[in-house]
């Protein structure tokens, strides 16, 4: 499943992961479209823009070979960062805290996977609320994103215990519970959306097989709320969501399947929503956002090509005026998986 693995103290590099062009896009958040609306400039689905000559390709979180348009650009997890971090819901992290207690002690300390771990905005938003020392395993498939998670993420933990990082290349749909092995804990951001129902039965499966517990954050819940609203809102608003579902990805029923999932294993699942909100602060995100937005709506249903244009030029005129605010609604799911044999 995975390319040898290499370990690193958080902060540092890891010769195993080094940037080299690489051209397999991967999982994506609220996307886009290449130039629907023919408003500004072309976007790629949940990337924003288009990258300019010389920018490096999106990562793919399945094979090469698959037809998935590109997904996540490096440029826009580095702006949707601090909005992700504002987003996490807080409240799951003291029921995580006493289920982590209650794990024997090990020479490592925690051991914590990130699966499509991106830049590692996960690690650098969860890394310092967890105390004691911890052990992360970032899996990717693009070698650039481990190199950058690894080289930027935290050094430390809560209470200053040592923080480090292993980084491997793998496929989500090839993740199981011996790749988990003495895993204290399972993570990801923004990805239960951009899987199959078969793909989350693998996670679910490979999560209560290990015994740990499994924090899932930012998936899209299908709701989005904007300052002044239009009468063109919810059809955007559906016409996205129907994107979302394409290929038979989850979409906003991600959360839904993956918490029925875990209880039906026996775990103890939480519901906490992580909304994003943005205003005049995060003008340039929220800029992104719109275009991709309303861009993917464009590519399910190119019959409001027309009327999406003007729609976006408005908002985009309100958002660049300081007078646009945006909600968009995300999930945040944890769920403690029953133990197994020889573990508290």
């Amino acid at each position: 499943m995975t390319e040898p693995a290499t370990t690193t103290p958080l902060g540092g590099t890891s010769s195993g992961s080094r940037a080299r062009t690489h051209q397999e896009p991967g999982p994506r958040e609220d996307g886009g479209t290449s130039g629907a609306t023919g408003a500004g400039p072309s976007v790629i689905p949940g990337a924003g823009p288009a990258p300019r000559p010389g920018e490096r390709a999106t990562l793919r979180l399945r094979g090469t070979d698959s037809d998935e348009p590109p997904r996540y650009a490096p440029e826009w997890l580095r702006l949707r960062e601090p909005a992700d971090a504002a987003a996490r819901s807080a409240g799951l992290l003291d029921p995580l805290r006493l289920r982590l207690a209650e794990l024997p002690r090990r020479t490592e300390g925690l051991v914590v996977h990130d699966i499509g771990c991106g830049t590692g905005s996960m690690g650098r938003w969860l890394a310092p609320h967890l105390d004691g020392a911890q052990h992360w395993v970032l899996h990717d498939r693009d070698p650039y994103l481990l190199h950058f998670a690894a080289v930027a993420s935290p050094r430390s933990a809560a209470d200053g215990g040592h923080v480090t990082v292993e980084t491997r290349r793998g496929d989500i749909a090839r993740l199981t519970p011996d790749a988990l092995a003495g895993a204290s804990l399972v993570t990801a951001s923004a990805l239960l959306d951009v899987l199959t129902r078969e793909e989350v039965g693998a996670l679910v499966a490979a999560c209560t097989g290990a015994g740990c517990p499994a924090l899932l954050t930012l998936s899209v819940a299908g709701r989005v709320e904007l300052s002044a609203p239009h009468p063109m809102d919810q059809e955007i608003t559906e016409a996205f969501n129907a994107h979302q579902r394409r290929g038979g990805l989850l979409g906003p029923d991600a959360v839904t399947v993956a918490a029925e999932a875990f209880a039906e294993q026996g775990a103890t699942v939480r519901l906490n929503p992580s909304p994003w909100r943005l205003g005049p602060g995060q003008a340039a995100l929220t800029e992104q956002w719109l275009r991709g937005w309303v861009g993917a709506a464009v590519e399910e249903r190119p019959d409001l090509a027309e009327r999406a244009g003007r729609y976006l030029a408005e908002r985009l005129e309100a958002c660049a005026a300081g007078e646009l605010r945006v909600v968009v609604h995300h999930s945040d799911l944890l769920a403690l998986c029953r133990p197994v044999d020889g573990d508290a």
